[in-house]
């Protein structure tokens, strides 16, 4: 049914200034609204806030470290604080996907040699 609260997400990203971790979670959250969420017809609002620059909001969402990504909706809310560079673990806090097996360094342990 087109219009309902599940075809409308709105995300919420708390970053620490350009840090490297800051921009792997850009990066990462940003690839999984693309592909898993706008692929399916799902418009994303997403806020990319800079706790450095807009230390006001952060201090309104209770926002005790970076990055922190919040989904205000669909459904209750829901933070993920930390390292958010992993697209996987990104689609499956935020009930979109599966997240894949990796082993040390992120290879396939199931992966033929």
């Amino acid at each position: 049914m087109s219009g309902s609260t599940d075809d409308r997400w709105a995300l919420t990203l708390y970053v620490n200034g350009a840090s490297t971790s800051s921009i792997r979670a850009i990066e990462a959250v940003c690839r999984v609204c693309d592909e898993q969420l706008s692929g399916r017809g799902v418009h994303v609002d997403l806020e990319v806030i800079d706790v450095r620059q807009q230390s006001a909001l952060a201090a309104r969402d209770q926002i005790v470290a970076a990055p922190t990504l919040i989904r205000r909706s669909p459904g209750p809310p829901r933070r993920i604080v930390g390292d958010l560079s992993d697209p996987s673990w990104v689609r499956l806090v935020l009930s979109i996907g599966h997240a894949a097996v990796t082993g040390i360094n992120g290879e396939d342990p199931d992966a033929d040699e």
